[in-house]
């Protein structure tokens, strides 16, 4: 009994410990990249007469469980406070199903908390399409947090518990569930004589396939009332224009494609010097399957030049999320599993080796933590959203405070933080955009209609600012879309009712300026 006692007392430090590194690596002031975005959506899901006006809050939902399981947390919560709540139960799954699974492999307490370290550093520093798996409170994370428990029990060879969690993975995020389906899948046809029988796991597949349903539908309705000609746009916008850091090779960073091949190659060495077996096996192939994936999608890129829409109608699927996750994973996984086997079969070498790992996590961290100081700005918030945080978060109070709650603004283009700070709707913002395909289309005729400069050069195709325009622009664009309010930067100053200004921005008052004709500048 007390034996019992003290190994369930050191399973649920070890998990504390994982629990630690998650927070160290994930901790950055909210709103994180994506928060604003999805907690605002949630919260007008169960409240519609928040922001009701809002282009974006009124498109599609396509992360409904999301939405229905804990976006309710925002009605009860303020935005920061359903933010740490989510982004803490988010990290204590990935930390259960991490050292579930790190123990799964490697049944030596403390190195769950190395291979976490690994992770954490290697999917910040090494990811080929600006994916990420330890971050803010969304839908992917939760997702992540279950394919983490999902594969500890399939190493286990619980291969039908791992297909339902898989299921329930999809049914929170569609592409992070349904990519680790197809790799999973494809592991399991690499494993030969140690693989389960198909009938075994059929069950299983069965009822996760049914559980994704809850993901895979409204992802499915996101096309259905749009003609062929709607969707290939679409498609064409969210790939080529909207998101191709993510979707496109021919975008990808040349470093960050080349950390990710060495990262590859520094799997490959490790694997190989190794000693494996049949658990080890099953998170091998998973890798090998996800880079697979990868690959895939590189050659169906190639195609673009020539077959531009076909090719775009594939690569919106995300080709590269899951080997930006899964190789981290891999290589965090057999990586602690060579320091261990160096250190049981040359002790001196292996303990030098685990200690310059060690070192090196901790100036990862540090690095992050440093950052973090130097600039306490939310990342939803940086250089490039914002051109400074303090008289931003100003402007907004100010908004709140001082106009109605059913208001429309006109906001910068690329902010993406005013309806978590002012609470008030938008016309339409570059981040801000909507899953429907008619949507997406109707969304980029906003962006040129209001933003755009005319031009066809990259980098000149929008105004930096609205204040660059004329006072006849902004007077056609209030009266076309009913626009109450404009916050913009105060230099240079427009000739219209200026109801308040700081350092940075402005507040101008279009309620009568699109009842009457504007001409000229």
């Amino acid at each position: 009994m007390l034996r019992s006692h003290r190994i369930a007392v050191a399973a649920w430090l070890e998990t504390a410990l994982v629990f630690g590194v998650f927070v160290l690596e994930g901790a950055w002031p909210v709103p994180d990249t994506n928060e604003a975005h999805y907690l605002g959506k949630a919260l007008h899901y169960w409240d519609p007469t928040w922001c009701a006006r809002d282009f974006f809050l009124n498109s599609a939902d396509s992360h409904l469980t999301f939405y229905l399981s804990v976006g309710w947390l925002v009605r009860w919560l303020s935005f920061p406070a359903a933010a740490w709540a989510g982004r803490l139960a988010t990290w204590a799954l990935m930390a259960f199903g991490w050292r579930s699974l790190s123990h799964a492999l490697l049944p030596r307490w403390g190195m769950a908390i190395v291979s976490a370290g690994l992770l954490a550093a290697l999917s910040e520093r090494c990811h080929m399409a600006g994916e990420w798996i330890i971050g803010g409170f969304e839908a992917k994370g939760l997702a992540f947090g279950l394919v983490f428990v999902a594969l500890a029990q399939v190493v286990r060879g619980r291969w039908t518990l791992g297909w339902l969690l898989i299921g329930a993975a999809s049914a929170l995020h569609v592409l992070v569930g349904g990519w680790t389906a197809i790799a999973l899948a494809g592991a399991w046809t690499m494993l030969g004589s140690q693989r389960p029988s198909l009938r075994s796991m059929l069950p299983g597949m069965l009822l996760g396939g049914v559980i994704a349903l809850a993901g895979v539908i409204p992802g499915l309705q996101l096309t259905r009332h749009a003609s062929p000609a709607v969707v290939a746009e679409a498609n064409e916008l969210y790939v080529y224009e909207r998101l191709p850091h993510h979707l496109w090779p021919a975008k990808f960073p040349a470093s960050f494609v080349e950390r990710f091949l060495l990262l590859a190659a520094i799997w490959f060495a490790l694997c190989a010097f190794t000693n494996s077996d049949a658990r080890q096996n099953v998170i091998r192939r998973v890798v090998a399957a996800s880079l697979m994936i990868a690959g895939a999608g590189w050659l169906i890129s190639l195609a673009a030049p020539v077959w531009p829409a076909p090719v775009a109608g594939l690569l919106r699927f995300y080709w590269f999320r899951l080997s930006d996750a899964m190789l981290p994973l891999g290589a965090a996984l057999v990586g602690t599993s060579w320091l261990w086997q160096c250190i049981a079969t040359r002790r001196s070498w292996g303990i030098i080796a685990t200690a310059v790992v060690v070192f090196g996590l901790i100036g990862h961290f540090a690095a992050l933590t440093a950052a973090r100081m130097k600039d306490p700005a939310p990342r939803a918030d940086g250089p490039s959203k914002v051109i400074d945080y303090r008289a931003w978060r100003d402007v907004c109070r100010w908004v709140r405070e001082h106009t109605p709650a059913d208001a429309l603004c006109l906001t910068p283009r690329s902010s993406q933080t005013f309806k978590w700070y002012a609470q008030r709707g938008e016309v339409v913002t570059w981040k801000d955009v909507p899953q429907d395909a008619s949507e997406l289309v109707a969304w980029w005729q906003r962006m040129e209609d209001i933003h755009g400069t005319g031009s066809i050069e990259e980098g000149s195709r929008f105004y930096g600012s609205l204040a660059d325009t004329s006072v006849a622009h902004v007077a056609r664009v209030a009266r076309k879309y009913g626009v109450d309010y404009l916050v913009t930067t105060c230099d240079p100053p427009l000739a219209l009712p200026c109801l308040y200004q700081n350092a940075v921005y402005a507040v101008y008052d279009l309620r009568d300026l699109r009842k009457r004709d504007v001409r000229g500048d």
